[in-house]
């Protein structure tokens, strides 16, 4: 394994009851790279997502993250290794502002504690203005600074996957995991998202990201897997992808 590679998944296993889920699902991403992971509906897409970030358990596989094996065997031990997610239905703290969700988001990389919270020492009361600093420096990254202490839930539809994503990126994370970010958005917000995952390319990060818009995709993302009925039926950069006829066939239902 090469220090470029981000995460390295082979041979997932996956049986819910009498389904086979997952059949010897692998990937392998590179630093800095969007990858993506498409296929039609039913295609594992989301419980291969599960399993990376540890609401599943796999049947089998092997996980190395930046150069180390990892286990995601719960969501708080996956976040703590390095990989933050968004989900497909928006899970803000709706009556919080935004400013605080993204507090929330950075917890996990605070030191203090319950003692700190209670007592507000110095040390803590630093950690706190430091962690309102970067909550505030993350909005107005992704674009939403100016709404830092609106709540959460009168936000726009857009602007809550904004406030996902910086959430997301509060945590530090090796590896930024989007669950259909595009979903529900307009063609002029999801144009918005797209310049925004090339500007956290841009500063380094890695991405993996389930999308059902296949145009948005292939403009995107740097290599691309796709899956049907739990499999791994393609992978490469997105313009092999276009022309594989396994996927034209079950993805696009055989139309070019």
């Amino acid at each position: 394994m090469t220090e470029e590679t981000m995460l390295k998944i082979e041979g997932v296993n996956k049986r819910f009851g009498g389904l086979q889920a997952l059949s010897n699902v692998g990937i392998n991403i590179k630093k800095g790279q969007i990858y993506g992971l498409i296929g039609p509906n039913g295609a594992g897409k989301t419980t291969f997502f599960n399993v990376i970030t540890g609401l599943y358990q796999p049947d089998t596989g092997t996980f190395e993250l930046a150069g180390k094996p990892y286990s995601p065997s719960a969501p708080h031990e996956v976040a703590e290794a390095g990989i933050a997610r968004t989900f497909q239905n928006i899970r803000l703290f709706g009556e919080m502002t935004a400013l605080e969700n993204v507090m929330v988001g950075r917890h996990i990389r605070t030191h203090q504690g319950v003692f700190g919270a209670i007592f507000r020492h110095a040390a803590a009361r630093k950690e706190e203005a430091e962690t309102r600093q970067r909550a505030q420096e993350l909005l107005d990254f992704v674009g939403i600074g100016q709404f830092a202490d609106r709540t959460s839930k009168f936000l726009s539809y857009g602007d809550q996957r904004r406030l996902e994503i910086a959430r997301a990126l509060a945590t530090e994370p090796k590896l930024l995991a989007l669950d259909e970010p595009a979903a529900g958005m307009n063609a002029t917000e999801k144009l918005a998202l797209r310049e925004l995952l090339v500007k956290i390319k841009a500063e380094g990060k890695t991405v993996l990201l389930i999308e059902h818009d296949v145009k948005l995709m292939m403009g995107l993302c740097d290599r691309i897997t796709v899956l049907e009925y739990g499999k791994p039926i393609a992978e490469g950069i997105p313009s092999d992808i276009q022309k594989n006829q396994a996927v034209i066939e079950a993805y696009l239902g055989g139309a070019h």
